[in-house]
């Protein structure tokens, strides 16, 4: 069964998906620790960004990222990572950097991967940077969704938590794509660390709220609906790292009743048993189909968590855009998240043939 997104036509677009949000140089010391570290990999990500790259490089439909960077070797840089990722860059805003990072800057992240019974650490380097200073008025929105036409916005909590500016620019850029009819979706993505230093759970539920009713498409894990909406789940434990199935599709309901503007609202389902197996899922729901379920897997093997739940959320978009029903798409959402963490990096190495054939039932064996 279909959900009622209304979704403009592709011939009506220059767009199928557009991200707001911040892209940081990502530094990755491999197998070992940001601590004793001599080299890193450097490759780019952002939890709205990873989310329309995926669409594209993994789905082949056409997107481009709002953002801002400083114009400076290391925007230069990441604006290079965005291009192969195959994005359109006339949204970047280009900010002249002052020689020393006094006034604007670019986002650095390193991540760990962790292993085993060590778990994946991220330290981010983000303050002042040009994506959390980008004003809503510093993008041409209707230009963006009027003239040009995009079929979905995507964007999220963290882009959300950056800063006021940050939190005044997601709001105007959701309003004016619902005025061109363009469906929405907004990743919770609660992450403590942006929100100790401005209010905590308070203002993330403030800022959030606030958003909340101009979304079609809610997209968040368990802690992200608490912690963000302010929704009370039982079944989970003190680090929230489990949830029983009943009870948090009792809180998919609740949300759904509080925001009836939600037309579909996905989840996945994480069970930590060490840094390198999960167990991993995935739940969907509409007022058509009530709550769907994914293909569960359990024991799943990861190289690399990070951006596991932005590859879920590329897979469930592709689906709807594809005009697939939701059992579908919460299995392609889900299939896709499993495999981008089998792969170093944010952002996914997979392409849909593979994505199918796992959420189709396939297994490991070698493709020759």
């Amino acid at each position: 069964m279909s959900t009622t997104l209304e979704i403009r036509p592709a011939s009506e677009c220059r767009y199928d998906a557009v991200s707001l949000g911040e892209v940081m140089l990502r530094l990755d010391p491999g197998e070992g620790r940001i601590r004793t570290a001599r080299s890193f990999r450097a490759s780019e990500g952002g939890g709205e960004y990873n989310v329309s790259r995926g669409l594209r490089r993994a789905f082949g439909l056409r997107g481009a990222v709002v953002t801002a960077l400083a114009d400076n070797e290391i925007g230069r840089l990441v604006e290079d990572l965005i291009l192969t990722g195959g994005l359109d860059t006339e949204f970047v805003r280009w900010v002249p950097y002052d020689g020393i990072g006094r006034t604007v800057r670019n986002g650095l992240n390193f991540t760990e991967r962790g292993f085993g019974v060590r778990g994946a650490v991220g330290v981010s380097d983000r303050g002042l940077t040009a994506a959390s200073q980008l004003r809503a008025q510093d993008v041409d929105w209707d230009r963006l969704f009027g003239e040009y036409g995009v079929r979905w916005l995507h964007t999220g909590g963290i882009y959300a938590a950056l800063s006021e500016t940050s939190a005044e620019t997601v709001l105007t850029a959701v309003r004016k794509a619902k005025e061109y009819g363009t469906v929405v979706s907004y990743d919770l993505n609660y992450r403590p660390s942006l929100w100790r230093s401005i209010g905590g759970q308070a203002k993330a539920q403030e800022v959030n709220r606030e958003i909340a009713p101009y979304i079609d498409v809610m997209i968040g894990n368990e802690e992200d609906f608490t912690a963000s909406l302010g929704f009370e789940v039982g079944g989970v434990d003190e680090n929230l790292a489990h949830l029983e199935t009943d009870s948090f599709k009792e809180m998919i309901e609740t949300a759904a009743a509080a925001y009836p503007n939600f037309k579909v609202i996905g989840t996945t389902l994480r069970t930590v048993h060490s840094a390198t197996i999960n167990d991993w899922g995935a739940l969907a729901w509409s007022k058509e189909t009530g709550v769907v379920e994914a293909t569960h897997r359990a024991g799943l093997e990861i190289l690399d968590r990070v951006g596991g739940g932005d590859s879920f959320a590329s897979g469930l978009i592709y689906g709807l855009l594809d005009g697939q029903d939701l059992t579908t798409a919460v299995n392609y959402g889900a299939a896709h998240g499993a495999l981008a963490m089998t792969t170093p990096g944010d952002t996914t190495m997979v392409s849909k043939a593979e994505v199918l054939k796992l959420a189709g039932g396939g297994s490991a064996r070698v493709d020759r």
